[in-house]
This record gives structure tokens, sequence and C-alpha cells, in this order.
């Protein structure tokens, strides 16, 4: 069975009459076996490689965007790890050690400050943690705490970049990632301070959707408040609002997002650039 936790991606050992082999291995399941410029698939593997966006065993989205022999090269480093509740990965003007690249669960980014933070960000199984300080930083300067539960892998910071130096499409990937992760960032910055209490959450509650690849989220009136910067009560007000209207439904711990399409709509532009933006990363061409 694939184990469910996460991927562990490494090759396998090079048969001494095949020197031209590769493979991808999940736990201990060969996927895919690569033989030069003839390939002997087996029905798994062609079908993977005439699908490689629905690689059903790399749910990171950053890894199933690159190449199988970038990929089997990552997975030489990448372990799995669990992502438990509040758990933090990364604290700020602190060096960084791992990069994870999630594959379930959300992981919230924050700036600290006495007493406070801003949340600048939502990471999901779309993005990785971490990879600012590859491309340019020296140490952390957000905090990167798990909101959601779940899991993802890890590779150290050292060995990325090796890989970004050595194979420019895993480097391109990843700056794709952090240039939508700072429009993001920004874009949170000004939305806080100029749009309506009723545009923000919705803003928040779809991006938490589109993160988290779920319309239920773990996620309570407190927290709520707390990531936005607003008060308690204001967003008890707005959610019972929401509710009347039918856009979700709330249970204890729980937020179910009923009508996503109408929920949208009470977004303030934010929303649609910063989704927009991340839709470029994954596909460049429709930047063009």
């Amino acid at each position: 069975m694939i184990p469910q936790t996460g991927i562990a991606l490494r090759p396998f050992r090079k048969s001494p009459k095949r020197n031209s082999q590769a493979s991808i291995q999940v736990g201990r399941l060969p996927l895919l076996t690569i033989e030069g410029s003839s390939p002997r698939l087996s029905r798994l593997s062609r079908k993977m490689l005439a699908e490689p966006i629905k690689r059903s065993f790399v749910k990171n989205r950053i890894l199933a965007r690159l190449s199988l022999n970038d990929l089997a090269a990552m997975g030489r480093f990448l372990e799995p790890v669990a992502l438990k509740d509040r758990m933090v990965l990364q604290e700020p003007r602190q060096p960084i050690e791992f990069i994870y690249f999630i594959e379930s669960g959300v992981v919230s980014l924050r700036i600290v400050a006495t007493g406070s933070i801003l949340e600048t960000a939502l990471v999901g199984y779309c993005g990785a943690i971490g990879v600012s300080y590859l491309l340019g930083g020296h140490i952390s300067t957000q905090q990167s705490v798990v909101l959601f539960p779940g899991h993802a892998s890890r590779i150290h910071c050292n060995d990325l970049r090796c890989l970004m130096d050595e194979r420019p499409q895993i480097r391109e990937q990843l700056s794709r990632h952090v240039q939508a992760l700072n429009v993001h960032g920004a874009q949170t910055g000004l939305c806080g301070v100029r749009h309506h209490l009723e545009q923000r959450l919705a803003c928040w509650l779809c991006l938490a959707c589109d993160a988290y690849n779920s319309d239920v989220l773990p996620v309570t009136h407190d927290y709520l408040a707390y990531a936005l910067g607003l008060r308690r009560a204001g967003i008890t007000a707005a959610l019972i609002h929401f509710e009347e209207q039918g856009l979700i439904r709330k249970m204890r711990g729980l937020l179910q997002v009923s009508d996503r399409g109408r929920l949208q709509q009470k977004t303030c532009s934010c929303y649609g650039l910063i989704a927009g933006t991340y839709a470029s990363a994954e596909h460049p061409t429709l930047a063009e």
C-alpha cells in the first residue's frame, strides 16, 4: 500500500546492466522506471507520464510540476513529517534548517510584534514554507505555525540549494511560488487597512478553502478575530449574517462554506488578485 502520511521519494540503485535507469519510489513501492530513450513502463507509469500533473502520489503542487528527473533528484533528500496543531516550523530572525513542501493541512505565515500578530498568508498543498530564504534571504522574517494539521515533505536547506544550482527548473518553480507569496502578503496588508470587515472575512475564508482544498474549515471565531485583528463580536456578527444568507454553516469548532460562489462575491478585489497570482505561478501562460 502507498503510505498516506506523506511521500518519501528516492531513486533505486542503478542496475549494473542498465546504467541509464532512473526510478521514483514512494515508500517501498516503485512507481516509475525510465531506461534511456526506450522506456519500459507499467500501465500505471504510462498513465502518470501522460498526465504528469495528476500524479496521485505527489500531493504537493510544486513538486507535481517538476519533471520526472528533477522529482527523482529531489526525492533523494525528501523526508515525510507530520504537521501537528500549533507546531512552529520557523521563527522570525532565526536560521532556517528545512524547507517544507505542504501536502495537506494549512500553515499560517505571520509577522510577530510584542503582544500581537499580523497574518500575511496561508500556505497549503500548493506551496512551501521557507523558500524565500533560499532566494536571497539570510534568516526567517516571519513565524510559520501550523493552523490546520496535516503532512508535509521536508528537505534540508543545503540540499535544496545545491539542487537549485544544478537544476534550473527547480529554481524557476520555487521562484514563481515566492513571487506569488510576496503578492499575497502585500495585498493582505493593504486589505487590512482599506476594506470592510465582511469583505476581509469572506476573503480569508475563500483563501483558506483554497489552501486547505476543502469547504469545511476547523476554525473558531476567536482565531478569525486574532488573525484579522478584529473584535470577536464583529466576527461573530458577520458570520451570523453570512449564515442567514446561506453562505456558511457554523458548527462547534468547524465552519462549512455552503455557497462558495456567493461567498466569493462578498470578497473584496484582493481575493481575485491573490488567487489569480497563484494561478499564474502554476500556469505562466495565463499571465501572458
